[in-house]
């Protein structure tokens, strides 16, 4: 080969050292600079090939020796990582338009991982001529004995890859678990998601376990909450008065949402007492508390101002009338 014949791969291999510094120094805090960056240095270099006449794909240069031959091999090995950069590079851009770089941050890993060994295994076959079959098979076997011995860990990974696909819920929604946890998730990761509950303490659920457990996700399709006060009334007060007096306390509410409106469910009425449900809602799971100790003060202010009684317990009932055998036994005995 002639002199004139190597310009092409060092000029492919000047690119891609120039594109390696120049990726660093534009710092993770610019992807798309970075993208930006990938894009042209790669094409450059692919450029450069395509004049050329030389395959990535392919070695045919084994005439070569000494420093030509490095240059050859290093230029196809920098054409395959700049092909590996810039795959990723649109990844990560494509989930950061898309605003979820928490959520997706399985499904990134698991992609980067996936580019990475494809470009690992194209290299050690095409350019170095590897045995990939051979490795592959290798490598398969090395993977059952890793997957036997890490079966809890490999149930927690593809359980959270598969709740990063299905999206039932995401960082910063409000969830609650069948068994009746419940708090605001903060970090999903490869093995693990962090709940913050009500009480500021962290849970921290096995992926694995959280795949198989039933939730519900409060704050989809927004964080807005009803809440459910029943309140017993005197039975000696007219029904619309006690509606009237209940509505008025819950429009005077600042912690509850007014839109829609809350109501006033007159759910049922006996000799002793008028059962009033109370139904609103609060602008997220975190205000409940606030919101009833404010309903419940606003309720016991109104039924005083309007003369509104309230009902004793049901319960206490039982222990105000007497017994059947105290009565038998008051009558049977002497005057």
């Amino acid at each position: 080969m002639l002199d004139h014949d190597l310009l092409p791969l060092v000029l492919i291999n000047l690119l891609g050292i120039a594109g390696i510094a120049i990726w660093h120094l534009q710092g993770r805090s610019r992807p798309t600079a970075r993208l930006i960056v990938q894009i042209l240095f790669f094409a450059g270099m692919t450029a450069v090939l395509a004049l050329a006449g030389i395959l990535p794909h392919r070695v045919d240069d084994d005439h070569l020796r000494g420093a030509a031959a490095f240059l050859a091999v290093s230029a196809r090995v920098l054409w395959w990582t700049h092909l590996a950069w810039s795959l990723i590079g649109f990844v990560r851009i494509y989930i950061v338009l898309e605003r979820r770089p928490q959520e997706a941050r399985l499904l990134q890993d698991l992609i980067v991982a996936g580019v990475y060994l494809g470009v690992a295994l194209s290299i050690l076959g095409f350019v170095f001529k590897a045995p990939i079959g051979t490795l592959v098979a290798t490598s398969g076997v090395v993977a059952i004995i890793f997957g036997l011995a890490l079966q809890n860990t490999l149930g927690d990974i593809f359980s959270g890859i598969a709740l990063t696909l299905g999206r039932p819920f995401g960082i910063g929604d409000w969830i609650m678990l069948g068994d009746g946890t419940e708090g605001r998730v903060i970090e999903n990761n490869w093995r693990s998601t962090f709940l913050l509950t009500g009480a500021h303490n962290v849970v921290v659920l096995p992926n694995s376990a959280l795949a198989k457990i039933g939730l519900t996700n409060l704050s989809r399709p927004d964080e807005t909450h009803q809440i459910a006060l029943l309140v017993r009334i005197a039975a000696s007060h007219r029904p619309q008065v006690v509606e009237e007096a209940m509505q008025a306390a819950l429009k005077a509410s600042t912690r509850i949402v007014q839109d829609p409106p809350p109501i006033v469910a007159l759910k049922g009425i006996d000799a002793v007492a008028i059962e009033v449900e109370l139904q609103f809602r609060v602008t997220n799971p975190a205000a409940r508390t606030p919101a009833r100790n404010e309903v419940i003060d606003l309720v016991h202010s109104h039924c005083g101002q309007s003369g509104i009684s309230l009902a004793m317990p049901s319960q206490s009932l039982l222990y105000a009338l007497p017994a059947a055998g105290d009565v038998k036994l008051r009558s049977s005995g002497p005057l």
